[in-house]
């Protein structure tokens, strides 16, 4: 039976400050902590968690349900930080910042048995340990949780559908084509295509690097999704880079309208919906 659940109870003031000042110190003047009242209420907090959890005399295995209350705070605590941008430093060494004010504890309760102070540290250190890793562990799922949720606003801003007429549409596209971002502007294409009851969609890819067979597939599958919904879809932004490759690698749009500029394809609708722009007399 290890003594550091009441040796964490009987230094609980001391440790705590001890603990704090340690947090700040390792920050140094350039890293970020948490406000002092926020930081100290979640150091007493597990502290409590973590001395009711030792008591019961597994120190060995955190997966056990007796730690349960203390991984639910180190999940939340560490989910906090990474949605607020700290690093995942700055998050680990909320626990192993508690290593040297422990020790210096133990170090006062075991003076002149160095056997038991030996042990105590040992089994302190790997408690320690097993926790960080946990708190970072769960910090690297949440900034994946906050990246992948960034990269699905990126996509959603990136392709918005622009109404350039009473019954015309615009969709301009910047960036690689992958199958997951075709599903998104599919999605966004059909339904401005049903909330405007617009027959024409121009899908504009000046803004696209490079058009090779796997993108002009992209294009296509959009196409068909818009036609299958009464739209017609041209495609502009054809540049002659990119015709090239297109007839270097055989690619073909099939009866798909394609034009040069966004102009171009914008006056070809006009001309479709019997409709002409002039110039204002004087």
């Amino acid at each position: 039976m290890t003594k550091i659940p009441a040796i964490v109870k009987q230094h609980e003031s001391e440790l705590l400050a001890e603990w704090i000042a340690r947090q700040s110190a390792i920050a140094g003047p350039h890293g970020r902590t948490r406000p002092e009242p926020e930081l100290r209420a979640e150091c007493r907090t597990f502290l409590n968690l973590f001395q009711q959890a030792a008591q019961t005399g597994n120190v060995s295995d955190i997966g056990t349900s007796d730690w349960k209350p203390v991984r639910d705070f180190l999940q939340e605590a560490s989910t906090q930080r990474a949605r607020q941008g700290y690093s995942p430093v700055e998050t680990a060494m909320f626990i192993f910042s508690l290593k040297h004010p422990l020790f210096q504890c133990l170090r006062q309760e075991f003076q002149g048995d160095g056997d038991g102070l030996a042990d105590e540290i040992w089994t302190g250190t790997l408690l320690l340990d097993q926790l960080g890793l946990y708190t970072t562990e769960v910090y690297q799922k949440s900034r994946e949780e906050v990246i992948a949720r960034q990269q699905q606003e990126m996509i959603e801003l990136s392709t918005p559908v622009i109404q350039l007429w009473h019954g015309i549409l615009a969709l301009p596209l910047i960036g690689t084509l992958d199958s997951n971002r075709t599903q998104v502007i599919m999605e966004t294409l059909l339904q401005r295509i049903v909330d405007t009851g617009s027959a024409i969609a121009i899908i504009d890819i000046t803004g696209v690097p490079t058009v090779d067979t796997m993108v002009a597939q992209h294009l296509m599958k959009t196409v068909a999704a818009a036609r299958l919904m009464g739209a017609d879809c041209m495609i502009s932004g054809i540049r002659p880079q990119i015709a090239q490759t297109m007839v270097h690698l055989g690619v073909a749009l099939g009866d798909v309208t394609t034009k040069a500029s966004l102009a171009d394809a914008f006056a070809n609708a006009l001309q479709k919906k019997r409709l002409a722009v002039s110039e204002a007399r004087a």
